[in-house]
């Protein structure tokens, strides 16, 4: 059996839940009521100017618009007995590449809407249901196609997270040139699939919300890029894909990335299997029993905040198994959630509820949001360019002008 002590994607060491760390920062600005903290300064940019209250995630900076579409996968070499006899694993998820012809195709939700309010809800925030963030995803537009096929990262994320919850990387990445497919771990996750049901975290030991679990769902989204590659449809609904992507996406050069327990399963992922030619650990606890074991003689970066070698041992074994390439970066200040859209969304939600500084900052750490963003968006891109397109970025070689918050932690 896999285990991880680590349950929901706002814990730490000192067990902070979800539940918890909203409660603190919470405990003063819960009182403000939405519509009195919703003001001038709260305006949206120009595309979404009808309505200056919804949050709002930072653009990326590449230079293709961004499309994206989502999946309905079953895999049939897992039973799943939560859902009993006769069903097998079920996952949504989410493909977003660069795009062309956009303008007259809609931009996708954060999450999907009853998924939101379910997430919110679970959080004691469920006034905020209104005015969840839109991305710069176009749902259905044709894919850009140059005459070379596109390289694939898979995102896995954090217990008791979503596939949107790193939405800043993600379409970062594939405004640059990539294709990058989230996955939603059912059972450990709250997702919405094509018949309406809401799927939730569950509490069900039997449910297979592992770190061994994720690794498995991430080698099956590999299965279906692949069969995507060799221009077959794996949605088992057979819903209409993207002008051009069936054939556009390059097995062959796939990297793979997750957060906290996500990227613990990325690990586990890459060292079960070699299509994953790079990986990264968004501070990813290394947290498994039996211990993550073997070398791994492929790239692999670990950007870490709470769960850092000098504190724990499965970090540091972890590493010490690294054989190819290595990295470990460290911004000063980051907090479990600081590699994620918290960074981005957190702040607006403060000014929303009347949060200080403190309340703020035992969410999202010290570290300067802005910097945090940039930070997100600057380090996997070089790095997959790097191990995946061959395109050295001098961003790796160590500390950097531009990013004075971060630190290369042991060799390169």
């Amino acid at each position: 059996m896999i285990t991880t002590p680590f349950s929901t994607p706002f814990g730490s060491r000192k067990g902070m839940t979800r539940r918890r760390m909203m409660g603190a920062a919470l405990a003063a600005g819960a009182a403000v009521p939405l519509a009195a903290a919703v003001g001038p300064a709260w305006a949206a940019p120009a595309a979404a100017a009808s309505d200056p209250a919804r949050l709002v995630l930072p653009e990326p900076t590449g230079p293709y618009p961004v499309g994206t579409v989502q999946l309905h996968l079953v895999d049939r070499s897992r039973p799943d007995d939560i859902a009993g006899p006769g069903h097998f694993r079920e996952l949504m998820a989410t493909v977003w590449y660069p795009a062309r012809d956009v303008e007259r195709y809609p931009v996708a939700p954060w999450m999907p809407a009853g998924a939101f309010r379910a997430f919110l809800t679970d959080v004691g925030l469920a006034g905020l249901a209104p005015l969840g963030p839109l991305t710069a995803g176009h749902v259905g537009a044709p894919v850009r196609r140059t005459g070379r096929r596109l390289p694939v990262v898979v995102f896995s994320h954090g217990a008791h997270s979503h596939q949107g919850d790193h939405t800043v990387i993600v379409q970062e990445l594939a405004s640059h040139g990539y294709a990058a497919v989230t996955v939603a771990h059912q059972y450990d996750t709250y997702t919405e699939f094509p018949d309406g049901r809401i799927g939730v975290p569950l509490r069900d030991r039997r449910a297979p919300t592992l770190p061994a679990d994720f690794a498995a769902d991430v080698r099956f989204v590999l299965d279906c890029v692949e069969q995507l590659a060799a221009g077959c449809n794996p949605d088992v609904d057979r819903r209409e894909l993207p002008a051009g992507l069936l054939g556009s996406l390059d097995p062959r050069c796939a990297g793979a990335f997750g957060w906290s327990k996500g990227g613990t399963a990325t690990a586990c992922a890459a060292l079960a299997d070699e299509r994953i030619r790079a990986g990264i650990s968004l501070d990813g606890p290394m947290q498994m029993n039996p211990p993550l074991a073997g070398d791994l003689d492929r790239p692999f970066m670990m950007m870490s905040a709470v769960f850092t070698r000098a504190t724990d041992p499965e970090a540091e074994a972890f590493w010490s198994h690294l054989r190819g390439r290595r990295l470990n970066l460290q911004a000063q200040g980051a907090a479990h959630v600081s590699y994620g859209d918290n960074e981005a969304l957190f702040p607006q939600v403060a000014k929303l509820l009347g949060w200080s500084g403190q309340q703020l900052q035992e969410v999202i750490g010290t570290l300067d949001p802005d910097q945090a963003v940039k930070i997100q968006q600057a380090y996997p891109l070089a790095f997959f360019d790097e191990h995946l397109r061959h395109r050295r970025s001098h961003l790796l070689d160590g500390p950097s002008p531009a990013f004075p918050a971060v630190a290369f932690v042991g060799d390169r």
